[in-house]
């Protein structure tokens, strides 16, 4: 069955930074637009970051832009969220998605907690 697997979350002073990871298996990964959306407590989840199959576009939520950036390897089934400037609310469970509109597909991984505190 497909997996996306996130990595790379912890514990982070406010102003510090964090790369997250998705390993994707078990799909075609150059065919899906991938997303990063993150749930804090009490709160519904959120997009965050997301880009296009080929990795010619991405999009931001205004509360992380210029601060976070979406990349992906295709050749490594992988995408990137790296987070710079990390704020106390950017604490949440960052969750990977990947989407194949055309065919009506879409994953979820199982989280990876992020936590920004001093």
């Amino acid at each position: 069955q497909v997996q996306l697997v996130e990595s790379g979350g912890g514990l982070v002073q406010p102003g510090g930074s964090l790369r997250l990871s998705c390993a994707a298996s078990r799909l075609t990964f150059s065919r899906y637009d991938m997303s990063w959306y993150r749930q804090a407590p009490g709160k519904e989840r959120e997009l965050v970051a997301r880009i296009t199959s080929t990795g010619g576009s991405t999009n931001y939520a205004d509360s992380v832009k210029g601060r976070f950036t979406i990349s992906r390897d295709n050749a490594k089934n992988t995408v990137y969220l790296q987070m710079n400037s990390l704020k106390p609310e950017d604490t949440a469970v960052y969750y990977c998605n990947g989407d194949w509109a055309v065919a009506n597909l879409k994953f979820w991984g199982q989280g990876t907690q992020v936590t920004v505190s001093s």
